[in-house]
């Protein structure tokens, strides 16, 4: 072993990697485990069965000779120890993640497969543009994507994806876990949108929203609580007559008449009938649109490739026919 490397490491965790030989694999189950809360939902999140992890993990606690995991309730929890070879764990497989990113930069070419995860609400004007653009340069390249409501960062961390766009919007603390590399894509701000016949297109102060039946999505989502917080710092508590995630749903609402609907602009189809678009004007809800990797020194071709064809589709199909902010 090199000095290099010793010196990544103290002298007692050297001693347990000679000593029990761990396997990688053992560990990146454990990480999951204990992201998850259980074998099961680990198991699923891994595809593979629960009875493979958790051989997989008894074999793991016998190469330690201590018990790494306890019953939590219906979960399970790290014990001590296991917490503590979790701790070098994420070490080792950070190690390992840099290596794979510099064999990759060595060999200089754009991988066969890659997983992006991505909100709906950036699909048409971002993500699909993006994936048009890289089956025509890197034909050999098979990109699953993965749209889900939830932002996916721990799923990042845990290398169940490779790229996610995500937002973070900019009156909300920033939470992106340590080891996430963020690049930014673009500002969307959130337009208040009505039926065609009612109001203008002039900008909208927040707080004439209070007035409003609002359609809007959850609290316990980033962009419901984005709206809640821009409220309640406006001085008033909206009146939420639906709730949903949907934004073809809230549109549809605000179509009729039967609320107003806060949507991000890159979610709505500059051609779509019978809405009307407003910015706000006083304290408008900006969210940033990026995109995440695991963040390594050396930088890998296939992330790479995928995150400069999001940031083309962001900087070329932008909505000009909706009103600025």
């Amino acid at each position: 072993m090199t000095q290099q490397v010793k010196g990544m490491f103290s002298d007692e965790t050297l001693q347990l990697i000679y000593r029990v030989m761990l396997d990688v694999r053992r560990l990146h189950m454990l990480r999951t485990v204990a992201a998850r809360g259980s074998i099961a939902a680990a198991a699923q999140s891994l595809a593979l069965s629960a009875g493979a992890v958790s051989q997989q993990l008894s074999a793991l606690r016998r190469e330690v000779g201590v018990e790494l995991l306890r019953p939590d309730g219906r979960t399970v929890a790290l014990t001590e120890a296991g917490r503590v070879l979790l701790e070098h764990a994420d070490r080792i497989l950070a190690a390992v993640q840099e290596a794979e990113s510099a064999v990759a930069a060595v060999k200089g070419t754009v991988g066969t497969t890659a997983t992006l995860a991505a909100l709906p609400s950036t699909v048409a004007r971002i993500v699909a543009p993006a994936l048009i653009a890289l089956g025509s340069d890197h034909p050999q390249l098979v990109l699953t994507c993965l749209v889900t409501d939830q932002a996916q960062l721990r799923e990042l961390t845990l290398g169940t994806v490779d790229v996610v766009v995500g937002q973070r919007y900019h009156h909300l603390p920033d939470a992106t876990p340590q080891g996430i590399g963020v690049t930014p894509l673009l500002d969307d701000p959130l337009l208040v949108v009505t039926a065609a016949d009612q109001g203008d297109e002039r900008p909208v102060a927040l707080r004439e929203l209070a007035e409003h039946s609002l359609a809007v999505p959850p609290p316990t989502t980033d962009c419901g609580q984005a709206i809640l917080q821009a409220c309640h710092q406006a001085g008033f508590t909206p009146t939420t007559r639906y709730v949903t995630a949907d934004i073809a749903t809230q549109l549809a609402l605000a179509r009729a008449g039967l609320a107003t609907a806060l949507v991000p602009r890159t979610a709505i189809d500059p051609a779509s009938p019978g809405i009307r678009t407003a910015p706000i004007e006083d304290r408008p809800i900006l969210r940033l649109l990026f995109a995440a990797t695991r963040h390594t020194e050396t930088a890998n071709p296939t992330t790479t490739a995928v995150v400069a064809a999001l940031r083309t589709a962001a900087r070329e199909n932008r909505t000009p026919h909706l009103p600025p902010v």
